[in-house]
């Protein structure tokens, strides 16, 4: 796949309405794109092994043809003849006639062997266990062996395989109906954790009237358990000032900014990009228009505005990690040298955000990620050496109370909480309430 800086789940919906595909045709492609996306590294491998040449021996364009069609006759079963005689057509008609020989002979080799032959014959040159895990569910080897640490701080290690199935089963849509402009029954039918969650129906979530209008949103149930940790953690007191640090896109911005109506605070929404900020904007028009929305660097905000906010929400750019069965080709674009450069940063975000709450205020630190490095150890450097006194909150009794059914989070340091996808139905959503004391 051609490399932007997009992802598909924000390209593909209005690529299918471009092309007026609905329905079985819109479900097709969906399946070939995200399927592809999402078990590119095992594809690469195969098409690697089947072609005798390395993936940068081959032109770029046959490359995407010859993953869309290894897809084809892996992932979907489709009828070799028609798989490979659809996949040739393809590359003629985007320009890659001089490759279709080659094209044609690589994808009757694969299809010479199931997807579970294939993992067998590559497993034999896996590096480690991680690494063999890892083909076989379609995740690099580094992303398995977070994902093992990060279970092995709740004492479930044994349930690694079914977090890595989990990413690779595309999720239904999830909706969230913003307090005091929608019912969650206009939404969908009732969402399994959140208590403003709904699962959309099958097809376009925007024909849903209410979602057009924006009182319903697009959102994972796990952002909207983040967001509700901060807006219910305790009763709000009219006036309060609440602030979205790094708001973009907007979408717990736009929840937030309901919840703050409603109980009659008030919300602050920051974010560093300016194209970002206009999607906050955006977020924002139908549901708040008078949100005040700043553009600026959060790591300034804890200095220039100490203590003006009642509760602040950290929404940290993180790996995104935690979303991968919604962004199937994260796991192939982010590196582990990715890593320390976004803890450093969150670090410096998180002691902002304690410098700009008020003394008994409250921070919410989230991250769509379950990595150690980004969670827990960004919580303990923070209070091995707080810019305020804090204290850590029992994040994990706040989402139980709110949560629609029991979650039966693990036992994390300070009382942290960890969504899982295959726990819970929900990104891999991180979430730590910590109180200024002073």
């Amino acid at each position: 796949m051609s490399v932007d800086d997009a992802y598909a789940n924000l390209l593909l919906p209005a690529r299918l309405r471009r092309a007026r595909l609905s329905g079985p045709d819109a479900g097709f492609a969906t399946e070939l794109v995200y399927g592809t996306l999402r078990r590119r590294g095992l594809y690469d491998a195969v098409i690697a092994r089947a072609s005798g040449r390395q993936l940068t021996a081959i032109d770029a364009l046959a490359l995407d043809v010859l993953r869309l069609g290894t897809h084809q006759l892996l992932g979907m079963q489709t009828p070799a003849h028609a798989a490979v005689g659809e996949s040739v057509a393809l590359a003629k008609r985007a320009g890659a006639t001089r490759a279709s020989g080659f094209i044609n002979a690589v994808l009757r080799r694969v299809s010479e062997r199931s997807e579970a032959e294939w993992i067998t014959q590559l497993e034999q040159g896996a590096v480690d266990e991680h690494h063999r895990v890892g083909i076989a569910h379609a995740h690099p080897g580094w992303v398995v062996r977070v994902l093992h640490e990060a279970l092995a701080r709740e004492g479930r290690t044994d349930e690694l395989e079914q977090v890595l199935e989990a990413d690779n089963v595309p999720p239904r849509v999830s909706l969230v109906a913003l307090p005091g402009l929608a019912a969650v029954s206009e939404a969908g039918e009732a969402g399994s954790v959140s208590p403003l969650g709904a699962v959309a129906p099958l097809g376009d979530p925007a024909t849903i009237s209410a979602v057009a209008e924006g009182r319903v949103r697009v959102q994972d149930e796990g952002s909207q358990l983040a967001a509700l940790a901060l807006s219910r953690v305790e009763p709000v007191a009219a006036g309060e000032h609440w602030l979205d640090l790094c708001a973009g896109p907007g979408g717990k911005a736009a929840l937030l900014a309901a919840e703050a109506a409603v109980a009659g605070a008030h919300l602050t929404a920051n974010e560093i990009s300016p194209a970002r900020a206009g999607l906050v904007s955006r977020a924002l028009a139908a549901v708040a228009p008078d949100v005040e929305v700043r553009t600026g660097d959060g790591r300034d905000l804890g200095t220039a505005e100490p203590g003006r906010y009642d509760r602040v929400l950290l929404d940290a750019p993180c790996s995104g990690l935690g979303a991968l069965r919604r962004r199937p080709e994260a796991r192939w674009r982010k590196q582990p040298s990715d890593v320390p450069e976004l803890a450093a940063l969150q670090r410096e975000l998180l002691h902002s955000a304690l410098l700009a709450v008020r003394p008994g205020g409250i921070v919410a630190y989230v991250t769509c990620s379950p990595h150690p490095t980004e969670t827990t150890a960004v919580v303990d450097a923070l209070l091995a050496d707080p810019p305020v006194p804090v204290t850590p909150l029992d994040t994990r009794e706040v989402l139980e109370r709110i949560a629609v059914r029991p979650l039966e989070l693990g036992e994390l340091p300070h009382g942290a909480a960890q969504l899982w996808p295959h726990r819970h139905g929900t990104d891999a959503m991180f979430v730590q309430l910590l109180r200024r004391t002073a």
